[in-house]
């Protein structure tokens, strides 16, 4: 397959361009490599990779690149609320604009593998699983503009969503905001976390099992296509506070509090039921436990506030 990933040099991206190359596919990345541009280095050797760098927002760009390729995974977004927030007309823009210009570009037959975010899901019934047809009620400007770019792509057809969970783990383009990712190097640089509204709940996924959500689609596309698929993992619909003790397992001398009084801006509560794509075949490999333990060995390494998202 011949495969345009626009965002690939970002934190799911820049994993899940190498292990397309390596099944044997074609890539052609476009991104502006704000990250620095060393997140795709590996992939340069490879003479079956492209990078392209320029705007997802440019017509003519797009225009180009569109007629030679099979599949198409959009990447390019502005992830999470807090950056939405500081940022609405680019949110909005690249989040759901740019999506929509890609659908408008593209032929019948051309696929589309759209990553939405199950934070869509708001804040949940309590005690029942989100399912796929359960009401999508974002709470930010990031969670609607996601929810409203994928009701575009079901409804242009021959396409597969997935709704993701809180991804976490170790990525040549680093995150540091994202929840398992900031308590654990705060677990291990500072020892210590204050948790607001910790029995707030989330599902969580590796970023690796995330490529292999991509890879599974790609080969199961045509039994697959025409449906959103949540992409978590079963064993981890966990609070905050669940988290912790999970992460403590791992840290010594690791200290949570629950902060008495004080809110978390971000209100999400869920639990999501994944039993749809597992229906598929498709099995994580990596644990909430595996996370923890890579990311330890990451925060060795580096420990800097570039890899912030915001």
């Amino acid at each position: 397959m011949r495969i345009l990933i626009t965002g690939g040099a970002g934190y799911i991206g820049s994993v899940l361009t190498p292990e397309l190359l390596a099944d044997g596919h074609e890539v052609t990345v476009l991104d502006t490599f704000t990250g620095g541009g060393t997140e795709l280095a590996i992939c340069c050797a490879d003479p079956k990779f492209t990078a392209v760098r320029g705007d997802v927002r440019d017509r003519s760009l797009l225009t180009e690149l569109v007629a030679g390729h099979d599949v198409f995974i959009p990447l390019a977004a502005l992830v999470g609320a807090p950056l939405c927030a500081r940022d609405p007309f680019n949110a909005t823009s690249v989040n759901l604009d740019a999506v929509k210009l890609l659908l408008e570009l593209l032929s019948p037959d051309q696929r589309v593998i759209f990553p939405n975010s199950n934070s869509g899901y708001g804040v949940g019934e309590t005690g029942e699983e989100c399912t796929e047809d359960s009401p999508l009620r974002p709470l930010s400007l990031y969670g609607r503009t996601k929810v409203d770019a994928e009701a575009a792509v079901l409804e242009r057809g021959n396409a597969v969503t997935f709704r993701l969970a809180t991804v976490f783990g170790v990525s040549p383009r680093m995150r540091l905001d994202l929840l398992v990712n900031d308590f654990t190097y705060r677990a291990v640089t500072d020892r210590v976390v204050v948790v607001f509204e910790g029995h707030f709940k989330r599902n969580y996924i590796h970023v690796r099992d995330v490529a292999k959500a991509f890879r599974h689609a790609i080969a199961e596309f045509d039994s697959m296509q025409g449906r959103p698929y949540n992409v978590g993992l079963s064993s981890a619909n966990l609070s905050k506070i669940e988290l912790c003790e999970a992460i403590k397992r791992h840290v010594e001398n690791f200290t949570y509090l629950e902060a008495p009084f004080g809110e978390d801006p971000d209100k999400r509560d869920y639990i999501v039921s994944n039993a749809r794509i597992e229906g598929t075949g498709f099995v994580p490999d990596w644990s909430l436990d595996d996370g923890i333990t890579e990311l330890r060995k990451g925060f060795q390494m580096f420990r800097n506030a570039r890899f912030s998202n915001v």
